[in-house]
């Protein structure tokens, strides 16, 4: 259709295919990702079933199957965030299931149907979390991350082995075969391993926390991560590495990586027997091996070949032989993917379509990876080895959508505090049926990303599509802070949280503005967790943005140091300074303690059973900004936590913050949504 043909509409008034029901009918999230021999096995977030985390497989013959029955959710809450909820081995699935914590396990039949999980009898519900499984064979135990959360105060994280011997049995046939099959490396040895009453034996203590336990293909060493408060695994943590006897008894721990100024990520033992990891040590998350006590680099480049851990079970590399690893790597917020030859030390990039790469797993034959771009959904790839040829097996969106109505963002850097330059992603208003009045310009949504320690991508977003295909132009902004861009920038935050982030999100829709591109009148700011703290602050201590929303956003610092979960307990003292001794700076840079300073309307969105951002953070706020006389609306969720998972939630925040906007920047709205309450609308 011709500019000519088009219909003439105001911004933000266009009608789109793209719908919010549409978005969560047809969307789901995929998760985690395993390979047990030529088998896949994934997780998917389905809105449509509560939120649940169904267990999925594509069997060696093509077939997609899931593999547990409804209400099984396959997901953990160690950290509150949970992550690496699941193992294979050899056929048998191992998994927390959300509802009790406990570990379940399952040898997959794909000939039977109505199988039930097992529970592990020695993981009974109760006060325990679990993640980061690990089967080990040599033992036949699971290693795993536990969290005690028995006593008062913060919850004990240690690492554990868990006795699998099968005490039931009617256990099914698989997971015999697994118990037979363990004791080959051992050559039938007697196994004494020294487990407590509970079934678990207690492998490394001390730590606040640990994460990512690797063992190596012989059985006789084993290193993980591990780091103390005030730190987070972004900053500093340690790589240790032990010896480990045949009862499972440690010995000989060292730590051979990390400590102060130095975040190591992905411990990984390779097909030659050496001790792979990541670390940030040159400015950037490169790739080293540690032989014969010392750690070199396998390939130095200015890209990232980690992430920050906020989940478990992250991964960005692994081995086709023992010369050859399989890496992603992330260049100015973009994600490629190649292969590195560690004796010549050279990296030969593999071409793909897509820009946004995780949750990458390898075997000598095959890589699986959740792989998306700008203007292809996020899908579970397979890339055969060494053909490299790609096949999608699972598609994270369902809905069909002519690709003209998609925005393709441009990454754009620009000017920002002190000389320095920021970066996002700007995506311009497009729908192929409309244009605007002359002279008219688009409304902006500048979105800052939760975190603050993390990114935004590129990568293709339904929901930022639903915004643009309505005549909104929108940025998505990687503010000082933000991964990707290596330790330095990402260091750019430290004592500076409520400042850099709030600068470089106004920065960024000021540039757009001196660029002709968005209406300066029509300024709004939109962020969830820590992105609604950068969202309230820059309401409440800048005057540029004309409208917010904050998803779960932090509005009283002080009460998110004294009120959280213990994984970002002492977060804070990196991002703002030591509590209490630094205690004016919580209060001058919370946007609770300035509402004389907020002058434009505020929508709030919030689960009630937040425990990482609690409720009271929102509530606290809408009250004040009722009692100013402000246009506010508050959306509260019962039986959501941090972040939403149902689909009617989904739906209904996004088209509550449209008629929010619709009321605030006085637009038509081209279809029927229902209203949400915002007090003070007489104040418009």
């Amino acid at each position: 259709m011709d500019k000519i043909d088009r219909e003439i509409a105001s911004y933000g008034s266009w009608r789109s295919p793209i719908t919010a029901a549409l978005i969560v009918g047809g969307s789901i999230g995929l998760g985690q990702v395993e390979v047990d021999a030529e088998t896949i096995y994934w997780t998917e977030g389905r809105p449509s079933e509560g939120g649940r985390n169904a267990l999925v497989c594509q069997t060696s013959r093509g077939e997609i199957v899931d593999i547990l029955p409804a209400p099984f959710n396959v997901r953990t809450r160690v950290h509150e965030y949970g992550g690496g909820a699941f193992t294979v081995d050899q056929g048998v699935v191992y998994f927390v299931n959300f509802a009790d914590q406990r570990i379940y396990q399952l040898s997959v039949d794909l000939s039977s149907s109505g199988r039930q999980p097992e529970p592990l009898p020695l993981t009974a519900a109760g006060n325990y979390r679990y993640a980061d499984l690990l089967v080990d064979r040599h033992r036949q135990c699971l290693i795993a991350v536990r969290e005690d959360h028995h006593a008062d105060g913060e919850p004990i994280n240690t690492l554990v082995s868990i006795d699998i011997k099968n005490p039931n049995p009617d256990i099914s046939s698989g997971v015999q075969s697994l118990r037979a099959q363990s004791l080959a490396p051992l050559q039938n040895r007697q196994i004494r391993q020294d487990f407590g009453e509970d079934g678990q034996q207690i492998l490394a203590a001390g730590q606040d926390f640990y994460a990512s336990p690797a063992l190596s293909s012989d059985g006789k060493s084993l290193a993980w991560l591990a780091w103390q408060h005030p730190d987070l695994p972004w900053y500093n943590t340690q790589l240790w590495v032990a010896a480990i006897n045949l009862e499972g008894n440690l010995s000989q721990a060292q730590v051979v990586a990390g400590g102060m100024d130095e975040s190591v990520f992905q411990p990984e033992w390779g097909l030659d027997g050496s001790l792979y990891f990541v670390s940030d040590r040159s400015n950037w998350w490169n790739l080293y091996r540690w032989q014969q006590g010392e750690a070199t680099p396998i390939y130095p480049m200015e890209a990232e070949f980690g992430l920050p851990q906020w989940v478990f079970g992250m991964k960005t590399y692994g081995f086709i032989s023992e010369l050859e690893i399989l890496c992603t790597y992330n260049q100015q917020g973009l994600w490629s993917l190649g292969k590195i030859n560690v004796q010549t030390q050279a990296l030969t990039p593999i071409e793909t379509p897509y820009t946004d790469i995780s949750g990458l797993r390898v075997t000598t034959s095959q890589a699986v990876f959740l792989g998306g771009s700008a203007t292809t959904p996020t899908a579970l790839v397979a890339l055969s080895l060494p053909a490299l040829e790609t096949r999608i097996i699972r598609e994270s969106s369902r809905v069909e959508v002519a690709s003209s109505y998609f925005s393709v963002p441009e990454a754009i850097a620009f000017p920002t505090e002190q000389n320095l330059i920021a970066y996002g992603f700007y995506y311009p208003p497009h729908n192929p049926d409309y244009t605007a009045p002359d002279g008219e310009k688009p409304p902006l949504i500048v979105k800052s990303h939760g975190g603050p320690t993390a990114a935004t991508s590129s990568s293709f977003s339904l929901r930022i599509q639903y915004w643009t295909s309505r005549g909104f132009a929108v940025l998505d902004v990687n503010y000082g802070g933000s991964t990707g861009y290596g330790r330095d920038y990402r260091l750019r935050l430290d004592g500076q949280w409520g400042i850099v982030d709030v600068d470089d999100c106004t920065n960024g829709a000021k540039y757009l503005v001196a660029q002709g591109l968005v209406d300066p009148a029509k300024l709004a700011i939109a962020g969830g967790s820590a992105g609604g703290f950068t969202t309230l602050a820059a309401l409440t201590f800048r005057d540029t943005f004309r409208a917010g929303a904050s998803y779960y956003g932090v509005s009283d610092l002080e009460a998110l140091a004294t009120d959280t979960h213990k994984f970002e307990a002492r977060y804070l003292d990196r991002l703002i300074g030591a509590y209490p001794e630094q205690k004016q700076l919580y209060v001058d840079r919370s946007p609770i303690h300035a509402i004389a300073r907020l002058a434009c309307p505020v929508i709030f969105f919030q689960g009630l059973e937040d425990k990482v951002v609690p409720p009271n953070q929102a509530e606290m706020m809408v009250q004040a900004l009722q009692q100013k006389g402000l246009p506010v609306a508050y959306v509260t969720y019962p039986e959501e936590q941090h972040g939403f998972r149902k689909a009617e939630n989904i739906k209904r925040t996004l088209e509550g913050e449209l008629y929010f906007y619709s009321q605030i920047f006085d637009f038509e709205l081209p279809e029927s949504i229902e209203p949400v309450e915002i007090f003070n609308q007489d104040c418009l």
